[in-house]
């Protein structure tokens, strides 16, 4: 059985988009962030670490397994929605604003650059090889929180989910409200012939 695919778009610019960024073990979108050390960049470091890891927040078109109660479907955003969530992002000055493993308020990370991969054969995310085809969403943060650093180079957090509000769920409560209508449908029927 193919599973639905629900697109989700912004439909609200005010309520709608990325409000936090989660630093996670298993990113929803099945890439890992890089970590940024001295060897990985042509920059002179004077024996410190950068503590900065880049990695995509979104990738278009990516299909997102998700399971609401019984029902299983896949999500997923257009280039133009990924965009569209990057810079409301940054318009909402939500730099800052991120999380672990969804549950926990972190402070101490921040986001230094943020782009949409508009030409993946020339794009600066080449440089640390994370297979741009086009439109995703790169983000790079610094991070001074010594316990996420220390966790990140343990491997605990391997990239990025987002955590947003988007408008196209309600395609799955239309669906469930169909099939639950079909099968009271099919109820009535079964019962006129008892």
């Amino acid at each position: 059985m193919k599973l639905q695919e629900i697109e989700l778009t912004i439909k609200d610019e005010n309520e709608d988009g990325v409000f936090a960024i989660s630093l996670v073990e298993s990113p929803a979108i099945e890439e890992n962030f890089i970590m940024l050390s001295n060897q990985e960049v042509k920059f002179k470091i004077l024996d410190e670490e950068k503590r900065i890891v880049t990695g995509f927040a979104l990738v278009p078109e990516k299909r997102i397994y998700r399971k609401v109660k019984d029902k299983e479907f896949n999500i997923f955003f257009t280039k133009e929605t990924v965009s569209k969530s990057s810079e409301l992002f940054m318009k909402k000055l939500n730099l800052n604003k991120f999380t672990t493993e969804h549950e926990k308020d972190v402070n101490g990370i921040n986001v230094i650059e943020s782009w949409i991969v508009e030409d993946p054969k020339n794009d600066k995310s080449n440089i640390y090889n994370l297979g741009a085809k086009g439109g995703e969403w790169v983000v790079t943060s610094k991070i001074y929180n010594d316990e996420v650093w220390n966790e990140i180079k343990l491997g605990k957090f391997k990239g990025y989910s987002i955590e947003g509000m988007y408008d196209g769920f309600d395609k799955l409560q239309a669906s469930q409200e169909v099939e639950e209508c079909e099968t009271v449908r099919e109820i009535k029927e079964f019962l006129k012939t008892v």
